[in-house]
């Protein structure tokens, strides 16, 4: 049976083999197993170690001080932290939240739970390359503005918002600025202190780490605090209790500093696949791009084929893992939200891929992916005569 060529690297990456050796050494009896907050004994101080050594690892790669990553079970878990944790513990400072209509929906859905609770927000459209401008920003903020979150990397579409003029908005009218950045370790610079990021989620699935584990950078500030949304034995300085699953932070750890080592000599190869993908397409009539490519990083691509649909093309390229929106929607027969968003018509949006590429992606997977996009696309085509 032919193994599946897997393009679907912004759903989830697979862990990296050094990674997962890492981790192995921290689950059984023979290795690092104890709880890291059982301080009583040698066993859990080694484990407290490498608790704090991979929270070094991941404070080093954006900037921050290791006192600023507060561990948690992902970036979802971290948007909500961020945006219900900081609204709650701010609500006497003002309920406005600016963010923007396509972010993911760890941020949209929990935008629309702070409505419920009598939050206002205003929900920014983005051009249709898929960014908010500072000056539509700029106009969105009041005086009661207390936070903004934007993405730094659409998962779609693989845009990239301008963060350090969005901050720089953001901070001239009084607010926090938030940045969901689990599609840009190792494939942006992400200095908060450069960026003025106050609030960071990140997450270890999407850079090559395990699943089920990601971090919230929470700058050092007297007016960033937030309200605990998990509570018992006030673990992480008290913003997320809960005992610390210390295999998974260790791989979270070691997959950053693999991001800093390698991450551009990564996007270098991964820029040159996707080029040749564009390249081997390019003589294939009615395709469309749905991804700026001068403003997007190359691990993500979304294309549009007229005269198909994405599902049936989807269902075609049986021997090819890929998407048709992020995965969180991929059960829906509706167009993605993000493609609404920036004004793609909905028979393209429909007929939609996105396609994304990673460590592990060869010149002969995009090769394959061609020839089987070009079998798939002739015979439906053909079929819709």
């Amino acid at each position: 049976m032919t193994t599946p060529v897997y393009l679907d690297y912004a759903a989830t990456t697979p862990v990296d083999p050094r990674v997962a050796e890492l981790m192995a050494r921290h689950l059984t009896v023979d290795g690092i197993f104890a709880n890291p907050a059982s301080r009583s004994h040698m066993l859990g101080w080694q484990a407290e170690q490498a608790v704090e050594n991979a929270r070094r690892q991941v404070a080093d790669l954006i900037g921050a001080d290791p006192r600023e990553i507060v561990w948690t079970s992902g970036a979802t878990e971290s948007d909500n932290l961020a945006l219900i944790g900081f609204l709650r513990a701010n609500r006497g400072r003002g309920r406005h939240l600016v963010t923007s209509c396509i972010e993911h929906k760890a941020v949209v859905d929990t935008a629309h739970a702070l409505e419920a609770e009598g939050f206002e927000v205003t929900w920014l459209t983005p051009g249709r390359d898929g960014r908010v401008t500072a000056d539509q920003l700029r106009e969105a903020m009041r005086p009661d503005t207390v936070l903004v979150s934007l993405m730094a990397v659409n998962n779609e579409l693989g845009v990239i918002h301008d963060l350090a003029a969005l901050s720089e908005v953001a901070h001239a009218g009084g607010a926090v600025f938030h940045v969901d950045a689990a599609q840009a370790v190792g494939r942006l610079d992400l200095d908060v202190e450069r960026l003025g990021i106050d609030l960071m989620s990140l997450s270890g699935h999407k850079a090559y780490g395990p699943k089920g584990i990601g971090a919230l950078y929470v700058k050092r500030h007297p007016d960033i605090r937030l309200e605990a949304l998990i509570h018992g034995g006030g673990h992480e300085r008290g913003m997320r209790s809960g005992t610390l699953a210390t295999h998974q932070i260790v791989g979270m750890g070691e997959a950053f500093a693999l991001a800093g080592d390698e991450g551009e000599a990564d996007q270098a190869r991964i820029t040159a696949l996707r080029d040749r993908l564009l390249d081997g397409l390019a003589d294939i009539g009615g395709i469309h791009r749905n991804t700026a490519v001068d403003v997007a990083v190359p691990n993500i691509l979304n294309l549009a084929f007229e005269g198909v649909e994405g599902e049936s093309l989807l269902m075609a390229l049986r021997d090819i893992a890929l998407s048709t929106g992020s995965a969180c929607n991929s059960a829906s027969v509706e167009p993605s939200y993000v493609l609404k968003g920036i004004g793609v018509p909905r028979a393209l949006a429909l007929a939609s891929l996105r396609f994304s590429f990673g460590r592990f992606t060869s010149d002969s997977d995009i090769d394959r992916t061609l020839d089987a996009l070009r079998h798939a696309l002739s015979g439906l085509r053909r079929q819709a005569i």
